[in-house]
């Protein structure tokens, strides 16, 4: 870990949220994780209280990784280490795709880098289209079981209450845009190939939607990165277990 540390020791932590969530997600790393660095953690576009600019542009995660960007020159940051929960994880890769040189090291937590298969896309445009008819009270049914690991869904109801919360929340257009979004994402392969900074990949033990084994593709597609498994967790680990995941990001700064 020697190296791997002292690349990373004077930048900054942008950590990018899960869908279909806010920022709040990260509220059990953010403390932890500030003892040892710049904790930096936006809503993105139309979700949380990022407004959804006025755009007839079709959704792409680039545009969501260009807001990134934007947000970087705001702060005076030249490079940060960014990591991302599920679709924070496909952003970090668009932002990787766009402006490899803002990266200088990467958390990908409970995300993957293959494109979505034809019936997964469809699933989620259909979704977005439901979502712009009736609204987003149905989510929380509809995805809870994927959300969260069976131990949380068995053992945390506190947990479980917060995430639909934190899902009701969210604006029905914010959350629409998201899931056309990453319907249309390429596969991100050929991009982790060529990522030559330290990295983490974060998976939950339990995490349904993106497996440990997809998780340790993208560690052995990475040219410099590590595997930690969450026990316990599912695919939202920073909620489930917030203090397994910030130590092992705080590894990088240790």
């Amino acid at each position: 870990m020697g190296p791997m540390t002292a690349r990373v020791r004077d930048l900054p932590l942008v950590l990018l949220h899960a869908f279909p969530v806010d920022a709040r997600m990260w509220d059990g790393v953010r403390d932890p994780l500030a003892a040892h660095t710049r904790v930096i953690t936006p809503d993105q576009r139309g979700l949380g209280r990022s407004p959804m600019p006025l755009t007839d542009r079709a959704p792409s995660l680039d545009d969501a990784a260009r807001d990134v960007v934007v947000l970087l020159d705001k702060l005076g940051i030249d490079r940060a280490v960014v990591g991302g929960c599920s679709m924070g994880g496909y952003v970090t890769m668009a932002l990787l795709r766009i402006a490899p040189e803002r990266v200088g090291g990467l958390v990908l937590i409970d995300t993957k880098a293959a494109a979505d298969a034809e019936d997964a896309k469809a699933n989620r445009l259909a979704m977005a289209d439901r979502v712009e008819s009736e609204g987003v009270e149905f989510l929380p049914e509809a995805m809870m079981t994927n959300l969260l690991g069976r131990t949380t869904r068995e053992q945390r109801p506190e947990i479980v209450r917060t995430v639909r919360d934190l899902i009701t929340d969210q604006p029905p257009a914010g959350v629409a845009w998201a899931q056309r979004a990453m319907a249309a994402r390429p596969d991100s392969f050929e991009t982790l190939r060529s990522a030559d900074v330290p990295a983490l990949v974060v998976v939950g033990e339990e995490d349904e939607l993106t497996r440990v084994d997809q998780a340790r593709t993208m560690a052995e597609t990475l040219p410099d990165a590590r595997l930690e498994v969450i026990a316990e967790a599912g695919h939202l680990s920073p909620l489930e277990a917030p203090r397994a995941v910030a130590d092992v990001i705080a590894s990088l700064w240790r």
